[in-house]
């Protein structure tokens, strides 16, 4: 049966919606003095390190300044129509910057279209959003503004805001060196969601070198990820434990929202979804890009069955048994991704 590709959830068409987004790459960057813009801070994010090296955009060099920016606008319900929802309504630092719920509400309690995603070393994704529609950090946050089902609130209106509050005006001046604008608002928002990194879980410190930062179960656990039985690792790969590819995993015959194939258009992009990474998964259910398996218990059943017939699903989804030891086991493992640190750091608090 085909699957019905579902018309864009944006207030424009895909077309419209590339157009604009590429009149802002080409224009709106470009309207900067760089004479007014104060020259970046000796200033770095702290990375892990076992992590690889981390691209930033030249125009967004990390100051105190800018994450402190960012960070205020993430949290500030000034960027919703009626004021009443932020970024940070739908990603909570104790989850991992996710969400609880299947799907989030946005403003006059709409339901969003999607699981909110977490969001943490998020500087090393490739792609945004579960189709990936979107490529940079710094143009990431338009859409979720913009959504009538999130906050709803037209781009010149959130300008106009930001110029005429108190107190943007001179954090602006500060961060950027200009008025509030879309450049400086997608920059700091940018600025301040790389400066979330997570790295510090048990599993990192035994990559490191701390053979007991797991037990017993959670060893067993990982040599059953890595099996070419479970087939774990082909898709959750790397220190990032995700190749950020998008893949179709068997969730449905017929998928409602056709994922990345909203975005291509293509047929063989139906039900393909960016894989998340499985770091902090403990914290994130519940999963897959509709928050329709509520457990890892209930991910793990599903991946065992092989998924349902689909003829885009992976080719590295088939059948596969684990006893119940096992399971508890790849469970605990699983469990050695949480990093307590990451969901309690002072820094990232509202």
């Amino acid at each position: 049966m085909k699957s019905k590709i579902p018309s864009f959830h944006f207030r424009m068409s895909p077309p419209e919606w590339y157009a604009l987004l590429l009149f802002l790459i080409l224009t709106v960057g470009c309207a900067k003095d760089p004479d007014s813009a104060p020259p970046p801070a000796a200033f770095s994010y702290e990375l892990p390190p076992h992590f690889p090296p981390l691209h930033i955009p030249e125009d967004n060099q990390p100051t105190p300044e800018r994450i402190a920016l960012g960070k205020r606008l993430f949290f500030d319900p000034i960027l919703s129509k009626d004021q009443t929802v932020s970024c940070g309504s739908c990603h909570h630092q104790e989850l991992a910057f996710a969400d609880n719920l299947p799907l989030s509400i946005g403003i006059r309690g709409q339901k969003t279209l999607r699981n909110s995603m977490p969001l943490f070393n998020v500087g090393w994704h490739t792609s945004f959003f579960w189709d990936g529609g979107v490529r940079t950090l710094e143009l990431q946050a338009l859409a979720p503004i913009e959504n009538p089902l999130e906050m709803d609130l037209p781009l010149p209106e959130a300008e106009r805001r930001l110029r005429e509050h108190p107190e943007y005006r001179a954090l602006f001046q500060q961060a950027y060196g200009r008025e509030p604008d879309l450049f400086g608002l997608t920059r700091a928002l940018a600025a301040y969601q790389r400066s979330l990194i997570s790295g510090r879980s048990p599993y990192d410190r035994y990559l490191l070198g701390d053979s007991s930062a797991l037990d017993a179960d959670q060893k067993a656990g990982k040599e059953i990820f890595f099996s070419e039985r479970a087939e774990c690792f082909h898709c959750h790969t790397g220190v990032l434990l995700s190749d950020f590819s998008f893949q179709n995993n068997g969730l449905y015959e017929v998928y409602p929202d056709s994922g990345r194939a909203v975005i291509t258009g293509n047929p063989r992009d139906v039900g393909r979804f960016k894989v998340p990474s499985l770091r902090n998964v403990a914290l994130t259910a519940p999963y897959m890009h509709d928050g329709s398996l509520p457990t890892l218990e209930a991910v793990i059943e599903h991946y065992m069955s092989g998924g349902r017939r689909h003829r885009n699903k992976s080719h590295f989804l088939r059948p596969f048994e684990l006893s119940e030891t096992e399971k508890r086991q790849l469970i605990a493992f699983l469990h050695s991704l949480t990093d307590p640190e990451f969901i309690t750091d002072p820094r990232h608090r509202p």
